[in-house]
């Protein structure tokens, strides 16, 4: 009986050993449970501060985005109106040295009919054309070719060529209308009539 009792006493022991073991098993369980829970929790929040964080910036991004391409706009229509209005008034300058020349000839044919004078008429178009020479000079205007001067092709088109031995071949004998340069570049090239190679 004492071997049955102590049988049983080591059975009950297990028993108790094997239900205190599944009730720490348990509990472990739900600690780890609680604990994960509390991390996703946690995990949860920070991610949804994140993504909040995240929205925000890209909303700022696209904001910024969105007034520099309207910024941009602005200075493109603003550039082109002040280009418009600079092409409008470039030669504002220009026409404003010009015009005393103009008055100065209707004054000239003005009196014309007053003074018979052919003397008095060629000397007053002298002077206006005189002045009229100074304001081409002042914006950069300058002739080129002169009788004389060797052929360039730079500078010259030939109209036509003349057999000439008192002058040297591709020799300039007359300018039937005077070209002009605008400072260094050619704005109308000078037709002349060239002296021919003499063939002997």
């Amino acid at each position: 009986m004492d071997e049955n009792k102590d049988e049983n006493l080591g059975m009950e022991n297990e028993e108790t050993k094997h239900s205190e073991s599944n009730y720490e098993n348990a509990n472990q369980e739900e600690n780890l449970e609680s604990d994960n829970n509390e991390m996703e929790n946690e995990t949860g929040n920070d991610l949804q501060k994140k993504i909040e964080e995240l929205e925000k910036a890209n909303f700022d991004l696209k904001d910024t985005l969105l007034r520099r391409v309207a910024d941009f706009e602005n200075y493109k229509r603003r550039v082109n109106e002040e280009q418009k209005s600079f092409l409008s008034f470039a030669n504002e300058s220009l026409l404003l040295n010009i015009l005393p020349v103009y008055d100065d000839l209707e004054r000239s044919l003005e009196h014309a009919d007053e003074q018979a004078n052919y003397e008095s008429i060629k000397k007053g178009l002298q002077l206006v054309f005189d002045k009229f020479t100074k304001v081409l000079e002042g914006q950069g205007i300058a002739k080129i070719a002169e009788k004389g001067d060797p052929f360039d092709f730079n500078l010259h088109d030939a109209l036509m060529q003349k057999p000439d031995d008192s002058v040297p071949p591709h020799t300039v004998l007359e300018v039937l209308e005077k070209g002009y340069k605008l400072r260094d570049k050619v704005i109308r090239h000078a037709k002349v009539i060239v002296s021919q190679e003499l063939i002997s």
